[in-house]
């Protein structure tokens, strides 16, 4: 099994809980592909989605994604334009567009301009687990709400988790941990 996880805009691989995460699943056996996107400066759905598929060369039905902040809209704009579905996605603290902040709405603009195709996205993944704060600092929490309902699932609720980043004490995150093992059998 391969996870790829994403991170955000201002993010990198080697913040909050993705390095704790990555060696966890290499741990049990996975191939853990982090990629490190360019930002601010040269940030758009286009030049991420030429590093995603340059650091993963074979899109095949065995594909995790994981993706923070930012992170889920590529995610979900990359699984709009697959061919074969992949087996998962895990969103944490995913947001819908504009959010009222002037160092991160004009970057993360092209994201978001051309919506998404909720029918295709649901197609060409068999499963999603969304998780969102109750009190994130950047993303209102009907963001998650709307997330869920869009792809039919559960949101899952991190009461009290911020922006569920190394800030709000997430250097590590259990539970996200837990049902990638529980849904893959781990």
């Amino acid at each position: 099994m391969r996870v790829i996880i994403v991170h955000g805009a201002y993010g990198s691989p080697k913040e909050n809980w993705l390095p704790w995460l990555k060696a966890e699943l290499e741990k049990l056996g996975c191939e853990v592909i982090v990629p490190c996107f360019p930002t601010p400066e040269d940030q758009s759905l286009k030049k991420w989605l030429e590093i995603l598929n340059r650091e993963v060369k074979n899109w095949d039905s065995e594909i995790i994604f994981v993706a923070h902040s930012l992170g889920p809209a590529l995610v979900l704009k990359k699984i709009e334009e697959l061919k074969k579905p992949v087996k998962a996605a895990f969103f944490v603290c995913y947001f819908l567009g504009k959010l009222g902040f002037k160092d991160f709405d004009p970057i993360n603009t092209s994201y978001f301009e051309k919506g998404f195709n909720w029918q295709k996205i649901r197609k060409n993944c068999k499963k999603f687990f969304v998780y969102n704060s109750d009190n994130d600092p950047y993303v209102p929490f009907s963001h998650g709400i709307k997330l869920a309902k869009n792809l039919g699932v559960k949101l899952n609720i991190v009461y009290g988790g911020g922006h569920i980043n190394e800030v709000a004490g997430f250097s590590k995150f259990p539970k996200l941990l837990r049902d990638i093992k529980r849904f893959c059998q781990l």
